[in-house]
This record gives C-alpha cells, sequence and structure tokens, in this order.
C-alpha cells in the first residue's frame, strides 16, 4: 500500500499498518479522511490516529494548495495556536492519488448546529478570543510564509478589488453584490493593521471539549490581511447558525469574544471596521456559495451539497442590502 509506505519512510518506523480508513464529515472544500496506523519501530511507535488532508477534485479560487495550508499550519504551530500537529506533507500524487499531507487527529465537537445549541457559552467565546490573538501576532514579514506575497498598504480596496474580478468572472450578473461593493468601496475602512488572518474563523471550524479549543481548523483561505477581517468573519450572522442572537459565532455576546482578544493581542478592536468588514463577510460568503455551486453545475465534481450551497445566495444578498441600509 502506497500510503503505509510513505508513512513508514516519513516516520522513520520499521512497519506501518494501516487499519481503518474513514470520511470525515464536514470540510467542503477540501478532503479529510481519519486514519488509525499501528507503528512499529521510531519515534512514532505505537497505534496512532491521524488526519489525511487531500485536495478535491474541483477548488474553490480562494483555497491555497496544499503545500501552501501545511506551511501555514506550522506557522500557526510555531506561534502557539492550537491546531492539528502538522506532521508530513506529499507532493506526489502517485502515493495515495492526489497530493496530500497528514496532522495528528484531535478530537471534540465540530458540527456547528451542535455547538450552537448548547446555550451560551462566553468562555468558550473567551479562549476564541485568545486564539485568534495568537494568529494575528504572526506578520509581514516572515521568511516561512513567503509564497503570500508582500503585505499591501490597503486590505479593504484589496478586497474589494478582488471580490469585483471574481464577480467579473461569474457566468451571470448579481447586481446586489455589485452594489454592496460600491457601497462598501465608499466607505472603506482606513486600518492599515496588517496580520496573518485565517479568513475562515468561525463556528464550524474549530474543534472544542466543552469551553476548551482543541484545534483550529481549515487554513486554506489564510492571507495578509486586516485583522478586523477575522473578527468580523467570526461575527457575521451567517455564521451564528441556530443562535443568531449570540452575534459571537452564534455561542456568546461580542463583549466576551473582544475582552479575550483585547487582552490577549493589545488591539482595541474598532466596531465601526468591524462594522464594514462584516458586510463585506456577506458578500465573500456568496460568492464562496458562487464558486461551491459552479463545482456541481460544472460537473466536475457533481453533489448535492455544494448545489445547496449556492442556493443561499438569496439570504446572502439579503443580508448585504440589511446592513448597508437598504432592506
Amino acid at each position: 500500500m502506497p500510503l503505509a509506505a510513505f508513512l513508514r519512510e516519513a516516520a522513520g518506523a520499521d512497519r506501518v499498518v494501516v487499519e481503518e480508513e474513514e470520511r470525515l464529515v464536514g470540510g467542503a472544500i477540501q478532503e479529510n479522511r481519519a486514519l488509525t496506523a499501528v507503528i512499529e519501530g521510531g519515534p512514532f511507535a505505537g497505534r496512532q490516529q491521524f488526519v489525511v488532508r487531500s485536495e478535491p477534485a474541483a477548488a474553490v479560487p480562494e483555497s491555497r494548495p496544499l503545500g501552501q495550508q501545511f506551511a501555514l499550519l506550522e506557522a500557526a504551530a510555531a506561534a502557539g495556536v492550537t491546531v492539528p500537529e502538522p506532521l508530513w506533507h506529499c507532493a506526489d500524487p502517485a502515493v495515495d492519488g492526489k497530493p496530500f499531507y497528514v496532522m495528528r487527529r484531535v478530537f471534540g465537537e465540530s458540527m456547528a448546529a451542535r455547538i450552537t445549541r448548547r446555550g451560551p457559552q462566553p468562555g468558550l467565546a473567551a479562549r476564541l478570543g485568545e486564539e485568534l490573538a495568537r494568529i494575528h501576532a504572526i506578520a509581514p514579514p516572515n521568511e516561512a510564509l513567503g509564497f503570500l506575497g508582500p503585505a499591501g498598504s490597503s486590505p479593504a480596496q484589496e478586497a474589494i478589488a478582488k471580490y469585483r474580478k471574481y464577480l467579473d468572472d461569474a457566468p451571470e450578473p448579481h447586481p446586489v453584490l455589485e452594489w454592496t461593493l460600491r457601497r462598501l468601496e465608499l466607505k472603506a475602512s482606513g486600518s492599515r493593521d496588517v496580520v496573518l488572518c485565517h479568513r475562515d474563523f468561525r463556528t464550524g471550524n474549530y474543534m472544542a471539549d466543552g469551553d476548551r479549543v482543541t484545534g483550529v481548523l481549515d487554513w486554506e483561505f489564510a492571507g495578509w490581511g486586516d485583522p478586523h477581517e477575522d473578527l468580523a468573519w467570526f461575527c457575521a450572522r451567517c455564521w451564528r447558525f441556530s443562535a443568531p442572537e449570540r452575534e459571537a459565532g452564534g455561542i456568546a455576546d461580542r463583549g466576551a469574544f473582544y475582552r479575550a482578544y483585547e487582552s490577549a493581542s493589545g488591539r482595541t478592536p474598532d466596531t465601526e471596521t468591524i462594522a464594514w468588514w462584516e458586510t463585506i463577510a456577506h458578500v465573500r460568503w456568496a460568492i464562496i456559495a458562487l464558486h461551491q455551486a459552479m463545482r456541481h453545475r460544472s460537473g466536475v465534481e457533481p453533489g448535492l451539497e455544494f448545489a445547496l450551497i449556492g442556493r443561499r445566495l438569496a439570504e446572502l444578498e439579503y443580508e448585504c442590502l440589511r446592513l448597508t441600509g437598504a432592506a
């Protein structure tokens, strides 16, 4: 088995037996498989539980290649962020059919609907604020993250240009999103504080055991940006799931999240700047939904999940209108 042979060499083992594999639910962008392996010899000797993360058949444009995701995971781990331990990256598709990387499996609850149904969880919100502060402690220049390119001088204007380009390339017009981008352009945030942004830091992309964060997941969108972008994404209405009244990720009020972030980072969140990024968060999610729908519509990777994500466009457009005062 080529994967077992790869693991044997990477782990410096004498022998590796893959006992079981299981496709993990969630992760609409990438493919994740749980792997249990018995390793004989070397520093990883014993029964080990890993996750193998692979490239999908068709990716959305914002998603970074697997090698870059692995480097981001390594940088996050080095900065003290609670992430699954990154172990090995393989760019050779002959080993497992497509490029992949291996990380240590972490446990906890990640299903957003279940987490948000538990009721208010200010302790968990505080832990997440602290995790986000650790992510934002990573700043340019950073040699290990050179593939991110130079940090721009205006993250807000760069975001508008990027999402406008995606809309220009779409197979049909989306006037509500275009109009929202124009409104945002006229009131663009002037913040020039640039850090590493996770860009998908939300309920559903972390593992939690009670109030304890066991892993921050899904780094495929990360890049240099305004720290308010991540704060806004976490609080955006579209990511509150079954608890829209709890504005911080569906788990607490904003205060618990903001206070912990400020204490850990030394940055005071600016509510007006967050409101600007919260509006653009809905534009961005709408564009990602369009890209996911195209994976189905193109026939490259047909699937009900992708088709249903595309159906969310109307609610996201309505939220754009509401946030800009037009609804």
